[in-house]
This record gives C-alpha cells, sequence and structure tokens, in this order.
C-alpha cells in the first residue's frame, strides 16, 4: 500500500514561485501589447482631430473673415497689416443693404428664378429619370448618354447657343430666359440622380401596382414618387443653389431688371476705379442665408437623397 506524502510549506512556495516565474514574462508581454495599442489609439485620435481642426479653420476662414469685412469700417478694412480680430465694429453695411431698393429687387429675382428653375427641373428630371430606370425602348442608353454629355459642353458655348435662340424668340431680359438657361445645366445632374434613386425601387413593387389596376400615370405619382421624395428634394435643392449662384447666364441674358443677385451685387459694389468691400461682404452674407437655412433644414434630406442610389 502506498502513502502520499504532503507537500511541505519549502516545496509549495519553489512550486508559486516555479509558476509565478512562468507567468510573468506572459504578463508583461500582454501589459507592453496593451499599452502599445492604447498609444497607438490615442495617436490616430490627436491626428484625427488635428486634421479636423486644420481643415475646419481652413473652410471657416473665409467666412470668417466676410463677417469681419462686413462689419468693419472702409477705414480699417484698408489699414495695413490687416487685424485678424477687428475693433471698430460697425452695422451700418447691413443698414445700406436694407435700404437700398434695387438690392431688395435683384433678391425677389434671384427666389422667382432660382426657385422655379429647381421645380422645373425636379419635375422634368422625373420623368426622365423614372423612363430610363424602368423602361426598356430603343435608343434609352443612347439618351442617358446625351443627357450625361450636355454636362460636359463649356457653359461659354451653351451661353452663345441660348442667346442666339432666345434672341429669335424675343425671350430676351425675361425671366423664362433665365429659368430656360439654368435648367439647362441643373436637369441633367437631377436626372441622374434620381435615376439612380428609382433603380432602387424594386420592380415587383409596380407590378404589384399594376395587377391591382393602376395605371403606369398612378403609379408614378402615388407609389413611386413618394419613395423618392427624399431624393427629388435634394435634387431640387442642388438646382437651387446652382440657380442662385449662376453669374454667367444671369449677366448675359437678362436686363438690370430682370438680374439676379450674383451680377447685381457686381454692377452695385464693384466699379471701375474702387470697390465697396465691407457693403459687398455685408450683401453677399445676407443672400447666402437663404441657402443655409434650406441646407438645415433639408439636410437630412439630402443625405437621403444622395445615398439612396448608391447601393442597388
Amino acid at each position: 500500500m502506498t502513502t502520499t506524502t504532503p507537500m511541505t510549506s519549502s516545496q509549495l512556495t519553489g512550486t508559486d514561485q516555479l509558476s509565478g516565474a512562468a507567468r510573468t514574462p506572459s504578463a508583461t508581454t500582454g501589459q507592453t501589447s496593451r499599452r502599445r495599442i492604447r498609444k497607438d489609439v490615442l495617436r490616430s485620435r490627436i491626428a484625427a482631430w488635428t486634421a479636423v481642426v486644420v481643415i475646419g479653420c481652413f473652410g471657416l476662414l473665409p467666412v470668417y473673415w466676410l463677417l469681419a469685412t462686413a462689419l468693419s469700417t472702409p477705414e480699417s478694412t484698408f489699414q495695413f497689416p490687416p487685424k485678424l480680430i477687428p475693433t471698430d465694429l460697425t452695422l451700418s453695411n447691413f443698414t445700406a443693404l436694407a435700404e437700398n431698393d434695387q438690392l431688395i429687387k435683384y433678391l425677389v429675382n434671384s427666389m422667382i428664378v432660382a426657385t422655379i428653375t429647381a421645380v422645373l427641373s425636379v419635375v422634368v428630371a422625373t420623368y426622365m429619370g423614372y423612363s430610363f430606370s424602368k423602361f426598356r425602348y430603343r435608343g434609352r442608353r443612347s439618351l442617358m448618354h446625351m443627357v450625361l454629355a450636355s454636362q460636359m459642353f463649356p457653359q461659354a458655348l451653351l451661353l452663345v447657343t441660348l442667346y442666339a435662340v432666345f434672341s429669335s424668340f424675343g425671350l430676351l431680359n425675361t425671366y423664362t430666359a433665365l429659368v430656360l438657361s439654368f435648367t439647362t445645366f441643373t436637369m441633367p445632374l437631377c436626372v441622374w440622380m434620381l435615376k439612380g434613386i428609382f433603380d432602387t425601387i424594386p420592380d415587383a413593387l409596380l407590378e404589384a401596382a399594376s395587377i391591382d389596376g393602376a395605371s403606369r400615370w398612378r403609379t408614378l405619382h402615388s407609389i413611386v414618387a413618394p419613395l423618392a421624395a427624399p431624393g427629388m428634394i435634394a435634387a431640387g435643392l442642388f438646382a437651387f443653389v446652382r440657380g442662385w449662384n449662376d453669374f454667367i447666364f444671369a449677366v448675359t441674358l437678362a436686363d438690370k431688371e430682370k438680374q439676379t443677385l450674383p451680377p447685381g451685387l457686381v454692377s452695385t459694389y464693384i466699379g471701375e476705379f474702387q470697390t465697396a468691400w465691407p457693403e459687398l461682404m455685408a450683401a453677399s452674407l445676407v443672400v447666402s442665408v437663404p441657402v443655409v437655412v434650406a441646407f438645415m433644414f433639408l439636410q437630412r434630406y439630402l443625405v437621403g437623397g444622395m445615398t439612396a442610389g448608391s447601393v442597388k
């Protein structure tokens, strides 16, 4: 019969020391790895935040300079060296803008032309995009490429052609000429944008509507259009902004009574020998407000509309 001899305390201590000596290098290695990972994560975060701050300052500096110049007096605007933080602040540039009736007229013209351009672009682009997306017919791909290629023509070339056409029909110096000319460069983008959104709507949904007796028009207006509403709003916003900011078409095709804000600001504040920079900056800041407000209220539709056609 065998008997088990109990281990003495010195033997137990030696065993613990051996196991502890065996664990110590791996534990130390694990702590070193975790410490290194934490350092890498910290470095990545610092680099990311540094990039965000630098890019943010680069993007916001023109806006800050616009605001600082709009709040400065003409004397402090041209002082040298220029001050990063202006000291002589004034609101006279904004009050002068409100008292200028001609600028108010330019603002109204911009609102009318840009809004009609956005609505017209979205309406036409909805039908064209739906046709390109859901119907198969001869010449469809060629038409799609033609719409895309129209974006590649130089605007000066389009302007010469449009000027000749509008002059022949007596449409120069009218809202119609401005809206139609703006639509030439806003509609192709809207068509391709909405086509990508219509591609994401399953054909089975349209077939189910057809089986239930819905006509093609009702299917488009009652089923497809509500589903594509975020994309339509995003396309309309893009068209509105492009129409709002256009300069070359507005200054060529319209006279002083029908001109929009961009050429109106230039003709009002930029002279042959002098430029009223504080007033010009104040006016530029004010006319940017409608676009900023529109983006703020419609940004969720804008993001949804831009990404809706990215994944099919």
